[in-house]
């Protein structure tokens, strides 16, 4: 078993774990941990029928959930597939499933264990499934910054706003600073109401996902992009001013989308170059310069159902996972769908749990041992449900996607 090894901080909080992808072991955090047991063989020609048996043998006790980004070879066995707050939504609406195997990353377990009944088990059959910009504003890092906000002035005038994509703990600091949880659906509508909340002169610290934020507030709220500065937390007072701090609307967090961020401008002209009448359509946690050149910007649901209703002959460039990209081109033959970056881009992370560690997590079930279970301690829990109902009460359908 790998150790953990620790940062050096100056800190008043406790120093960050420095976790190896696939070594040491810390059920709260986003990865970076090791799953016990013993795998069948990637290469066993009877999983897809193992895992077939274990399904049926635990029946209405079980339910799966796919993210869009999984393998095929996941997919094919959810019961539901979606963006990670449907499925959570899902999991809460099935309170007779004793247990709910997410097949999708670490923060998504998270919200699917607070928003379901305390008797049903949340399982992710891969421990070192995360999300690289969830890791990017751990919870001591994003106090820290609040004292910092304090002894600037501002904490006092700004509301936090916490994209989905992030740790149950960043959750619940939003749920006791009075913000709200978004979607990449209702971002707009949420920073909306935080900006109505912080009042003349107020601000927003939108967390984790700086893209998400400032194309929000620059493209869906008609904001200046000078009014956005962007909070580094490995530099005092997060590399900023306290002057540009008082002057700023949004406080963005330094962090990214590691596949939506390798999106380019050049990559768009290249598509408009080689494709004749090609359609670009991009998540919005890509680059503000990228969104800007696109036809359409979407989260992953808009962009499903954009190329569902798209006429046969249309041809797309798009600007997300891989493993959506080709299972949409796969569904659409009629249409011409291509990844909008030449370069094949994976999530490293989202694209981790395979069949292997599925089958082992359901046979494991089915021996009555419940492995890799995502538990969020109450306190955590309670702080994050308040954001994230403070989310739902929020107007439009769009805060419910």
């Amino acid at each position: 078993m790998g150790g953990v090894s620790t940062t050096t901080s100056t800190s008043p909080h406790a120093p960050l774990p420095l976790l190896v992808l696939g070594q040491g072991r810390d059920l709260a955090t986003e990865r970076g941990v090791e799953c016990p047991g013993d795998l069948p063989a990637p290469s066993d020609p009877g999983l897809v029928e193992r895992a077939r048996a274990a399904k049926a043998a635990l029946g209405d006790r079980l339910f799966v959930l796919g993210h869009h980004y999984q393998r095929d070879e996941v997919i094919e066995f959810a019961d539901v597939t979606g963006d990670s707050f449907k499925l959570a939504k899902e999991a809460a609406a099935r309170p007779d499933a004793e247990y709910v195997v997410f097949c999708g990353v670490h923060f998504m377990a998270e919200s699917a264990d607070i928003l379901t009944a305390d008797a049903q088990q949340v399982v992710l059959p891969d421990l070192a499934a995360g999300c690289s910009m969830a890791d990017m504003a751990a919870i001591d890092q994003v106090e820290d910054c609040w004292e910092q906000l304090a002894e600037a002035g501002v904490a006092d005038t700004t509301v936090p706003v916490t994209y989905m994509n992030s740790s149950a703990a960043i959750k619940s600091f939003t749920g006791r600073h009075g913000g709200t949880i978004c979607t990449s659906s209702n971002a707009r509508t949420a920073l909306s109401w935080a900006l109505e909340q912080a009042g003349d002169g107020g601000k927003v610290l939108f967390l984790p996902d700086q893209h998400l934020g400032r194309n929000t507030y620059a493209r869906d709220l008609g904001g200046a992009l000078e009014d956005c500065v962007v909070w580094d937390p490995h530099r005092p007072m997060g590399g900023l001013t306290v002057e540009q701090l008082r002057d700023a609307t949004m406080i963005l967090w330094r962090g990214h989308c590691s596949v939506h961020g390798r999106f380019s401008v050049e990559a768009v002209e290249a598509a408009r170059r080689e494709i004749p009448d090609v359609k670009v359509i991009v998540h919005p946690e890509c680059r503000n310069e990228v969104v800007e050149l696109a036809d359409e910007v979407g989260s992953t649901e808009k962009i499903i159902k954009t190329i569902a209703a798209a006429p046969a002959g249309t041809s797309w460039a798009v600007g997300t996972e891989l493993n959506l990209v080709r299972r949409l081109a796969a569904q659409f033959p009629e249409q011409r769908i291509v990844f909008l970056e030449k370069n094949v881009c994976y999530c490293s992370t989202m694209n981790r749990i395979d069949l292997p560690h599925l089958v082992w997590a359901l046979e494991s079930l089915v021996d009555g041992r419940v492995v890799n279970e995502i538990r969020v301690d109450e306190d955590t829990a309670h702080w994050a449900r308040v954001a994230l109902d403070r989310m739902l009460a929020l107007p439009g359908e769009t805060a419910k996607d």
